[in-house]
Parts: structure tokens; C-alpha cells; sequence
């Protein structure tokens, strides 16, 4: 398995810190409203190569957080009247209902900033007792950038060259630092703001020492893998790499990934720009799983460029899958379960397992989904091709299995829930097949088009009548 890993540009063979398990870190959102569809990407992406891995065999130790206090957490609190803790903690659960809406498993541990106080404060002294971190006359404590030797190694920027990140915290007293790229560990409290007690002063921390602390709790001082969008980078992910680095005395993260943004019209979706789309919005127009084929359709380091008429390619695309598993699992239902399988089944079943095989392939190099799902087409094109009412049901049950195991890996869930038809609407089918019968066309076709004023679309097959929700 190879991974391109932004630290070394280039790709690189998977090794783990610990045989058979990965630790991995994925910076979460800030919790100030409704996510968006970029916001989406990462959770999507992270979710789907922990999934690999996990198909691959590897225990995986998936941590993600919620950042819950923050500018924006604040303000929108102020606008509202109440405390910051009600706005993080309503759109903490907004953004799990969205997550599982797109069937992005939870973490193993979700932490959040405001849970983890105790860890940032440790954190600061020992950056200070080393050298690597000051406190200003006001308690601003701030991080000594030039101290660690080997800032800008992700980034691969110049130190001389360097400015303040755009998302850098900036507080009064930036006067007082020594150097003006040195960033906040620790801020004073302002009026009206959540504050926590601390040797320098009532505050609040910093936004990158967060990641530092969460990382080092949950999974310790060196990491496999730690990921995010572009966007973190520089400068969240390279003050990250200063402070863990510097606090811990070892690498922090051997493999670090990066998603590419989403964009609309060909510019960055952000929520600061207004150019954005609410993963609500989208799903209340599409089926929350065409949004996550459509996020996987393209290479994770790619951008994707979101439009209606791609979402509708996705859409279609999707149907292809779901439309076959509906055949097999129609074709399950109506197979003897004692049959074993032909001859020809075999050399088929082993045919089969070579889509598998282009799927690992592609999923092997740098977690390339889009080749990966064309893997799985090709699987559905020899699946439609190879089955029919003779098959065995045990020949059907395996090419069940292996289409399900891949879309698993992409969390597409391919066995859709059916409801039960309910007495009326069964009573209608069986009334249609004696109209049928009886040579009774008019009333058969008449039936059937009351069953699709309900939703219910009937489909008239060798193996008899199919039926689906629309």
C-alpha cells in the first residue's frame, strides 16, 4: 500500500508504528452551524480509507474532533443570546446526523477542545519550561516558531519567508511578540467570552494547540497517519508538527494526507465566501449515498468541482450498482439454497475475483477511489452478464458478497431497506396477475397504474413480478 504523503511529496510505501494497526488523526470541523458539502469531503474520504484499511485487515485507531470554541462559536452565541456551549453542543449533533445521513462511521473517540483544557495547559508549560513558548506581560503565551529548527518542513515554505497564517488567532498585544511569526498557545478573555483559569491568565487557548493535545491523549506522541483538507496545511498542521515535535521529542505523524478542495464554479466552497451548499441542502434533493459516490468519483488529492449534472452522473452512476444487488438478491430469492455450484460457475466465480483484485489495486495506490469504482462496474457489467434464473444459489450468494465487501469499502450501501408492502397494495398485485391471467389487460394496466401513483413500479420478468419504491 502506498501513500502520498504531503510531508515528503511523494508516495510512499505504508509501514505502521505497530504491526496490524493504524493510528490515525483527521481534524474535524468547528462547530458554529451546518456543515457543508466541503466540510464533507475529508469526513467522507478519511472515513473511506479507514475502511480500507480495516478491509485490509489493520485494527484502526480513528480519532476526529470537534473544535467547540472559537470566534464564530462565539459570536453566533452572542447574536442568539446564549451560552457558547449551546451553540457547539446543538451543531455537534446537526454534524452526527449529517455524518451518519452519509454513512461516515463515528470515530473511535470524538474529543472536544473545551473537554481537554487540562491537557493544553500541561502542553504550554512544558513548551515554555523548554524555551519553545513565552507569556507576554497580558498572558498571551505565544509559540517561539524560530526555536524549532524545522519549521515549514510540511508546508515547504521559507522561515524567512513565512507571514501569519490566515486562520493564525490574533489577539491585543500582538505588539509583545518577539517575533511576528510566532503564534498563540494561550489568549486572555474578552467580555462576554467562555474563559478557563490558568498560570498566565483567565483565557482561552489557541486554536492549533487543540490537535497537539487530542492527538497525544488518544494516540499517543507518534502517529501513523494524520489528515485534513488542503487547506490545514499552513499554517494549523505545520504549528501542529512545531509544538507536538517540540513537546514530545519525537516525529509526530509519519504519513500526513491531505484532500483537495471542493469547489463551485471552479472557486474554494467556503462558508466565508458564501459560495456553499449545506450537506442538508444537497440531501434533501438527493439520496444522502449519491453524495458520497459523487465525493468518491474523483482521486482524494484531485479537485472536484461540484454541478448538478455531475450529481445526476453520480446519481445514474449509483443506480447501475444498487440495480444489479436488486437482481441478484431477486435471483437469491427465487434459487434452490441446496444447489452447489457448476463447473462453470467456478471458472466464473474466479474470473470474478480479478474486479476484486483491480479494486485492491487501485485502493493500494494512494486510496485511488475513482479507479476503484470503476472496478466495481466492471464487476456489475460481469455480474449482469452471468446470472440468470438457472444460476445456483450459492454461485449468486458469492457474487452478493463480493459486490456488497467493495461497496462497503466505499460506504455505499448497496441492499437497500424495503418496506413491506402493506395489505392493500399486495392485494393489488395478486389482483393484477388474475386480470393478467384472465386476459384482462385494461384492468391489468389500470392496476398498474394506480400502484405507481403509490410509489410501487412494477416490473414483469422471466423470473415474475419484480417490484421497487420510486
Amino acid at each position: 500500500m502506498r501513500i502520498y504523503n504531503t510531508l515528503t511529496k511523494r508516495k510512499e510505501e505504508f509501514v505502521p508504528i505497530t504491526p496490524g494497526e493504524v493510528k490515525m488523526y483527521v481534524c474535524g470541523p468547528t462547530v458554529y452551524n451546518l456543515i457543508h458539502i466541503g466540510n464533507a469531503r475529508p469526513m467522507i474520504v478519511f472515513d473511506t480509507v479507514r475502511r480500507y484499511f480495516e478491509h485490509r485487515g489493520y485494527r484502526v485507531n480513528y480519532v476526529s474532533n470537534f473544535t467547540d470554541v472559537d470566534d464564530k462559536i462565539i459570536k453566533k452565541a452572542i447574536e442568539e443570546g446564549v451560552d457558547a456551549d449551546v451553540i457547539s453542543e446543538r451543531y455537534i449533533a446537526e454534524c452526527k446526523k449529517d455524518m451518519e445521513a452519509l454513512n461516515v462511521r463515528p470515530a473511535t473517540v470524538h474529543p472536544q477542545a473545551t473537554q481537554e483544557i487540562c491537557g493544553m495547559l500541561d502542553m504550554i508549560q512544558e513548551l515554555i519550561d523548554s524555551g519553545h513558548a513565552y507569556a507576554a506581560e497580558d498572558g498571551t503565551v505565544y509559540y517561539r516558531v524560530r526555536s524549532f529548527r524545522d519549521y515549514g518542513k510540511l508546508s515547504h515554505k521559507n522561515l524567512d519567508d513565512l507571514e501569519g497564517g490566515k486562520r493564525s488567532l490574533l489577539v491585543s498585544g500582538e505588539d509583545q511578540k518577539e517575533d511576528p511569526l510566532d503564534f498563540v498557545l494561550w489568549k486572555p478573555k474578552k467580555e462576554g467570552e467562555p474563559y478557563w483559569e490558568s498560570p498566565w491568565c483567565n483565557g482561552r487557548p489557541g486554536w492549533h494547540i487543540e490537535c497537539s493535545v487530542m492527538s497525544k491523549k488518544y494516540l499517543g506522541d507518534e502517529i501513523d497517519i494524520h489528515a485534513g483538507g488542503e487547506d490545514l496545511i499552513f499554517p494549523h498542521h505545520e504549528n501542529e508538527i512545531a509544538q507536538s515535535e517540540a513537546a514530545n521529542g519525537k516525529p509526530f505523524a509519519r504519513y500526513w494526507m491531505h484532500n483537495a478542495f471542493l469547489n463551485i464554479d471552479n472557486r474554494k466552497m467556503s462558508k466565508s465566501a458564501g459560495n456553499f451548499f449545506t450537506v442538508r441542502d444537497i440531501i434533501s434533493k438527493y439520496d444522502p449515498q449519491v453524495l458520497r459516490f459523487f465525493m468518491l468519483s474523483a482521486h482524494y488529492r484531485s479537485p472536484l468541482n461540484f454541478s448538478a449534472e455531475l450529481m445526476e452522473a453520480a446519481k445514474n452512476g449509483l443506480e447501475r450498482i444498487l440495480t444489479a444487488v436488486s437482481n441478484l438478491n431477486f435471483l437469491i430469492s427465487k434459487a434452490d439454497g441446496s444447489q452447489e455450484l457448476t463447473e462453470e460457475e467456478k471458472k466464473l466465480l474466479e474470473e470474478a475475483a480479478a474486479y476484486t483484485a483491480r479494486f485492491d489495486e487501485a485502493m493500494d495506490d494512494d486510496f485511488n477511489t475513482a479507479d476503484a469504482i470503476s472496478a466495481i462496474f466492471e464487476l456489475v457489467k460481469f455480474i449482469n452478464t452471468n446470472t440468470n434464473g438457472e444460476s445456483s444459489g450459492v454461485y449468486l450468494a458469492a457474487l452478493h458478497e463480493q459486490i456488497r465487501e467493495l461497496a462497503d469499502v466505499c460506504g455505499l450501501i448497496v441492499d437497500q431497506k424495503e418496506e413491506m408492502l402493506d395489505a392493500d397494495i399486495e392485494k393489488m398485485i395478486e389482483e393484477r396477475q388474475a386480470a393478467r391471467k384472465a386476459k384482462d389487460f385494461a384492468r391489468a394496466d389500470a392496476i398498474r397504474n394506480e400502484l405507481l401513483e403509490k410509489g410501487i413500479v412494477l416490473e414483469d420478468t422471466r423470473e415474475g413480478v419484480k417490484w421497487k419504491r420510486v
